[in-house]
């Protein structure tokens, strides 16, 4: 890794393996902060061991990683790949038959290391798997505080610390996506401060990660797949998916930027790939789709500058409201009389890129897929679908689901000169059944197939720019992140609200996927009035876009518009490669975000509590001490203002707020 170690080690016994260290490079030189130097009274040796991966049987009392119906005890069986990059560790249980492979994988490149098991079944037998988490962590802190990210529905990714003396921690989903209620994320410090650990699920269904004080006072940190049971034949190899863990010296600010590095290496080359500008027609028309009024809004919004444009749901026949339509994805003939291809092109020849909002996940039992397919929605005999939204789920994880799916994408996208892919899933699986086949993993089937989904646009139509959507931002992870080109935090637009959303996104995702737009939505938790300005620049945090019904802006908030669409192109590179410091927090009277690349550094600042009733009273303007700066250095703003580095560090950068300049962008360039 860039700047940090992870060792492990076996014991004499070599029954399981041990974490020995995990910080900065050097630190495994010296006796393990986190062994154990005592014994185990009316416990086993394991129960009070860091260990790495255990199954139930060899750590029966304090929390296993794997959980058969059946104990295991299990040896090493040997290395099954050691690199620079890569290490595979076997255990196998000789009465069953099970062979359990510990995998990691580290970059270079970043802070960041993978972990997942690999479980065969080599046995003449069935095994069923209870549980099975990819990882543990071992981490050591005296008082662990914990931070996560929880909320609901409009209200995700907000912030929460708590400190656990004792006892366990949990948080997870079991609503087949990772759900809107808590992110598969969570970091670790101790009461003191300090550094910090993080780990980040890669999993796209239902989840778990618990942290348990240990009887060392340790901290152990285990994250996995949850759900029902896992039958595994003979020969059957299960692979958990996988855990992302960071460590970082400069506290949850270094381990987002370390999540950051991640994210951008998983997007590899799509990463220098524009994102752009886009406009999104759903606040302004909702279910009312139809050519002239969405060509009214592309051709205003071609004026404000934006590159794309997005029809979201109400574009296929049948879709009047929420009840009726999906599974039918056809162009309503009647919304679009000159042909939904002609309509198209009267977008693209305005500048404008094209995209399009789907929910392939769903049907409407008002559907012509319903009528034909009615078996192909999740189902238990003898019980009553379950609608959410008026809306079923369909049982993804069949495969005559999957090529019914793939098979629209493909004639949407061969038909029609698409450049945007908007999915979206606005429902959890519910009642959870496969008639015929009571032991399906469905939670399984149903991630590898969407998985296999966005991989084979990708790959078929890789000039295709993908979002991810669930209702907001109820599937957020690190294998949906690596599958798509940004995602949807919330479906909640307004400025404070958004404002709170995203500092507790940008804790745990980078900036470069992190849709957002301008709308007109006064908010659902803070309904303070803020500027056209902040709006815009709350967008500008990640890749901005705007949603608002323009048609009703006034030529004044169209030119303003105009001109923060064109700035935020100057910067756009820099917010979304540079390196991140999250400066204050919504609730503080004022809070910003820096980016910094290369010689340029944006800083993005908002005025989020009460004025200080300058110049009417005495005063000082809000200061934002920046960060990671050269102090010898000299920095000019855009007006020509000259700052010295160790005065941007440690007095701070000046921006003076009044009641109508409510945020602000400042652009600093290094001089040669």
């Amino acid at each position: 890794m860039a700047t940090t170690t992870y060792t492990v080690g076996l014991p004499s016994d070599e029954r399981w393996l041990e974490s020995i260290a995990w910080g900065p490079t050097g630190v495994e030189h010296g006796p393990s902060p986190i062994a154990n130097t005592g014994r185990t009274p009316y416990l086993t040796a394991a129960d009070g061991a860091p260990v790495e991966y255990v199954p139930f049987g060899l750590r029966p009392f304090t929390g296993a990683d794997l959980v058969l119906d059946q104990e295991v005890f299990w040896r090493f069986d040997g290395a099954d790949e050691a690199t620079p990059t890569t290490l595979r560790l076997a255990f196998a249980d000789d009465l069953t038959g099970l062979r359990a492979v510990l995998c990691y994988q580290v970059s270079p490149a970043t802070d960041v290391l993978l972990r997942w098991v690999e479980l065969t079944n080599g046995g003449p037998d069935e095994l069923r798997v209870n549980q099975v988490d990819s990882a543990g962590f071992s981490v050591p802190v005296d008082t662990a505080e914990l931070t996560f990210l929880t909320g609901r529905w409009a209200h995700e990714f907000q912030r929460e610390q708590v400190v656990l003396p004792a006892g366990r921690f949990e948080i997870g989903s079991s609503q087949g996506v990772p759900g809107h209620q808590f992110v598969p994320w969570l970091a670790v410090q101790d009461t003191a401060g300090g550094p910090a650990w993080g780990v980040s699920l890669a999993w796209s269904g239902s989840w778990r990660i618990a942290a348990d004080v240990e009887i060392t006072g340790a901290l152990r940190v285990r994250a996995g797949r949850a759900g029902s049971a896992i039958r595994l034949a003979p020969g059957e190899t299960l692979v958990a998916p996988q855990v992302a863990g960071a460590y970082s010296t400069e506290g949850l600010d270094g381990v987002a930027r370390a999540f950051h590095a991640h994210e951008r290496e998983l997007a590899g080359s799509r990463l220098d790939r524009v994102r752009p500008v886009q406009y999104n027609s759903w606040e302004a028309t909702e279910f009312a789709v139809e050519e002239e009024s969405q060509l009214a809004l592309a051709r205003i919004a071609a004026d404000l500058g934006a590159e794309l444009f997005v029809v979201d749901d109400g574009w296929f026949d049948g879709r009047h409201d929420d009840t009726t339509g999906l599974g039918d994805w056809t162009p309503d003939p009647a919304a679009f009389p000159n042909g939904f291809a002609a309509f198209i092109e009267q977008v693209k020849a305005l500048g404008l890129g094209f995209g399009l909002w789907v929910e392939p996940e769903a049907v409407s039992p008002k559907s012509r897929l319903y009528r034909d397919h009615p078996d192909w929605v999740y189902r238990i005999d003898g019980r009553p679908g379950t609608l959410i939204r008026n809306q079923l789920l369909l049982d993804l994880g069949r495969e005559d689901v999957f090529e019914f799916v793939r098979t629209m994408f493909d004639r949407l996208l061969t038909d029609y000169p698409i450049d945007y892919v908007k999915w979206d899933m606005n429902r959890p699986p519910t009642p959870r059944g496969r008639p015929g086949e009571p032991s399906a993993d469905l939670d399984g089937d149903h991630v590898r197939n969407y998985w296999r989904l966005l991989d084979h646009l990708r790959e078929t139509y890789p000039d295709v720019l993908i979002e991810g959507c669930a209702g907001g931002g109820g599937r957020v992870e690190l294998a949906t992140i690596a599958r798509t080109d940004v995602v949807w935090p919330s479906d909640n637009t307004a400025p404070m609200d958004r404002l709170n959303i995203q500092y507790g996104f940008l804790h745990a995702h980078a900036p470069h996927v992190m849709s957002s737009w301008v709308t007109d939505h006064p908010g659902f938790f803070d309904t303070r009035p803020k500027s056209l300005r902040f709006r815009f620049v709350t967008a500008m945090a990640g890749v901005l876009g705007i949603g608002a019904d323009i048609r009703h802006w006034s030529p004044e908030q169209r030119a303003e518009a105009a001109a923060h669409v064109a700035l935020y192109k100057s910067i756009r590179s820099t917010v979304h490669h540079g390196e991140v410091h999250l400066i204050g927090a919504p609730g503080d009277p004022s809070c910003a975000a820096q980016y910094s690349h290369g010689s340029r550094t944006v800083v993005l600042a908002w005025q989020t509590g009460d004025l200080d009733g300058t110049p009417a009273l005495p005063g000082r303007q809000s200061r934002f001490p920046l960060r990671a700066l050269d102090p010898l250095a000299t920095y000019r703003d855009g007006d020509g203002a000259e700052y010295s580095g160790a005065h941007l560090l440690h007095a701070g950068l000046p921006i003076t707020f009044t009641p109508t300049h409510d945020a602000d962008v400042v652009v600093l360039d290094r001089l040669p």
